[in-house]
């Protein structure tokens, strides 16, 4: 099957070359079947490669194809070379799989653009997927930064789409500009490791990182350190979040495939692909955890109280990104990456719910402005339900099982801290999410008569895909039931772990827990039960503040204004960053503009001295007369100097 894995991510890139080449002559018709069909072949040929490898024995799940040497400079190769293994794999099948689906719905949600725009946004579509296979799929660190450039320069293009308008272009400047504050420390990490192993190929360093690398010693931790701040950066954590929510310019579909199934998730497959670096590196371990926990409750405040609909759930991907890093910071690898695959459902099918609802009130974002929508969209309805009920961790959808086996993961490994920090973020995210879902559904529609004659359910091209996303937000939880649970239905296996398990064999707790899978301590149902309780207490909670007395916000807001202000401006960190870096910034780039650029380079040094050989010339030039007489003068003159010199001198 090795043969294969090449198609993968060929099939988005001819669609790259298809659509950017020849697409505003083919035609909006056949762009949107190039566009989401090359992505769909793709996602086949992954399936194919995943069966493949489920039909392998644990030891042997290995698939590896390297096309040529890229680079080759003495002892040093790096080469355009593809690792397919379970963690890959499992990347594949949700970059290919929700990337489809959105591919799909942005046929409908795009069918007014122009065609030569419509070609342009599924080229560049195409290329985001592209990218992001090539980051999942590399077998070394060099070829993955390529993938985790390409992203990066995809996300430019993709949130500032619509250009003409200047706020979309600047949230699509911020994105790029953040991520290569990360990127910087990312490079920093892959020298580390060359110079540490004299090669950058997974092969080569994580078999031998415990040779190499002294566990706890300082050059395991500045490796895994620079590694994770371009995590930091791609995967939007404090304090490189700020770009994440300004992605919401781009065109919805764009912020479901960002949130959702590339990008903002590079970060975590990242570090849970490196795990036997950060294995040796346990304090950075407790940064990755802490950072994560400490983002998660974060987000969740500012996502209280967003009234863009988009907004909301912008915070909520940074939120459930910070679970995920929770859950590989305390070395539960397959906890963050089970969560990764269910948010990929829940949160794609959250965004183009939403994106359908905009569509719908004619580019309505407001939840102010919305509301009493539910019998007029109830495919729309019942999906953003599913997937409201999977976020806020109701068993038995998918983010319960995903969220709590964090939350377990925490408790166990002896952070009762980030446990805590995790379990208010749960209540506080089923309170935002059901306050958006009620505020959008529920209640007497508060836009204007115009939105509510015109409101309609979205085309098939957009509701199938919710349909899909639904299904998979309610079952897709079921691949990682826990031990816990599993005991009550007859022995059922936590299945993403044990598949996940020949690639985190050496992470700490892995292997462990899945032997003692027939061990359930009591904690973990008080847990399990705890959380769920909390979940129900925010959805009770919601129903309460904008259904039975939508009046009651309104005094709380007023009576506990500061921090109601506090989170309304999300802490102001935007406006410190522009304080303290952009103006700044700005500032010493007008002082080397104006005055070294053009006072003392153009000005002294180019003017200065065109000015010096101009006065020269000019001098110069009133000898060159031309005249024989004055030259006959001149030469005269010059040889009664010489000789009165040698005469009288």
């Amino acid at each position: 099957m090795e043969h294969l894995i090449w198609l993968v991510p060929a099939f988005p890139l001819g669609g790259v070359l298809i659509n950017g080449l020849f697409g505003r002559r083919l035609g909006k018709g056949a762009v949107g079947f190039i566009g989401p069909g090359v992505v769909g072949a793709a996602f086949v040929v992954s399936l194919v490669l995943f069966l493949d490898l489920v039909g392998r024995a644990p030891e042997a799940r290995q698939l590896t194809q390297t096309l040529y040497s890229w680079i080759a400079a003495g002892d040093f190769q790096a080469n355009i070379g593809f690792l397919v293994d379970p963690l890959s794999a499992t990347l594949m099948l949700v970059v290919t799989g929700v990337g489809f689906l959105i591919h799909v719905y942005s046929v409908g949600y795009m069918h007014d653009e122009d065609s030569a725009g419509f070609a342009r946004y599924f080229t560049y579509l195409n290329l985001f997927t592209f990218a992001m296979l090539l980051l999942v799929m590399a077998d070394n660190f060099l070829l993955l930064f390529v993938g985790w450039e390409g992203v990066g320069l995809c996300s430019y293009l993709l949130i500032g789409f619509w250009f003409k308008d200047r706020d979309n272009a600047t949230a699509g400047k911020k994105a790029f500009i953040v991520n290569r504050v990360g990127d910087f420390g990312f490079l920093l990490g892959i020298f580390l490791i060359f110079g540490s192993f004299g090669s950058v190929a997974f092969a080569d360093v994580f078999p031998t990182a415990a040779s190499v690398l002294a566990p706890g010693g300082d050059l395991a931790f500045w490796i895994c350190l620079f590694l994770f701040v371009g995590a930091v950066g791609k995967s939007a954590q404090i304090p490189l979040y700020v770009w994440l929510p300004d992605a919401m310019a781009g065109p919805t579909p764009v912020s479901a495939l960002i949130h959702a199934a590339t990008m903002v998730t590079a970060g975590v497959y990242m570090v849970a692909r490196s795990h036997a670096l950060y294995d040796l590196a346990p304090d950075v371990l407790a940064i990755v955890a802490g950072i994560g926990a400490a983002t998660a409750l974060y987000a969740a405040t500012i996502g209280l109280v967003q009234t863009d609909i988009k907004k909301v759930l912008a915070y909520s991907t940074i939120s459930q990104l910070g679970y995920m890093f929770l859950g590989v910071g305390v070395a539960a690898y397959a906890a963050g990456i089970f969560h990764l695959v269910t948010h990929a459902f829940f949160k794609a099918l959250l965004f183009l719910g939403a994106g359908s609802v905009i569509h719908a009130l004619h580019g309505e974002q407001d939840l102010r402005r919305m509301g009493g929508l539910k019998p007029i969209m109830p495919v729309t309805y019942w999906t953003m339900l599913a997937a409201t009920l999977a976020i806020a961790g109701i068993p038995p959808l998918a983010g319960f099982f995903s969220k709590d086996e964090i939350l377990w993961r925490a408790w166990d490994a002896g952070h009762p801290v980030l446990w805590a920090l995790g379990f208010v973020t749960a209540g506080l995210t089923a309170l935002y999410m059901f306050r958006l879902f009620f505020l959008t559904f529920h209640g007497p529609f508060r836009g204007t008569a115009e939105q509510r004659q015109h409101a309609h359910e979205s085309p098939a091209s957009m509701t199938v895909p919710l349909a899909v996303l639904g299904v998979l937000s309610v079952i897709g939880g079921w691949i990682g039931i826990p031990p816990a649970i599993g005991e009550f239905l007859g022995g059922v296996p936590n299945a993403i772990e044990a598949w996940l398990a020949p690639v985190f064999l050496s992470a700490h707790g892995e292997a462990g827990h899945a032997a003692e899978a027939h061990a359930v301590p009591p904690a973990e149902y008080a847990l399990m039960a705890a959380s769920v309780a909390v979940a129900t207490l925010g959805i009770l909670a919601a129903r309460h503040l904008w259904l039975a007395r939508p009046e009651v916000p309104q005094r709380i807001a007023a009576r506990f204004q500061v921090p109601y202000t506090i989170l309304r401006n999300k802490y102001w960190v935007d406006e410190l960053y522009d304080a303290l870096v952009v103006r700044p910034y700005n500032a010493l780039s007008r002082f080397a503009w104006r005055i070294v650029d053009e006072g003392l380079i153009d000005g002294l040094l180019v003017g200065g001295t065109a000015k010096v050989v101009q006065m020269q010339s000019r001098a110069m030039s009133g000898w060159e007369s031309g005249s024989i007489p004055t030259y006959v003068m001149v030469f005269f003159g010059g040889a009664i100097v010489i000789l009165a010199y040698y005469l009288f001198g």
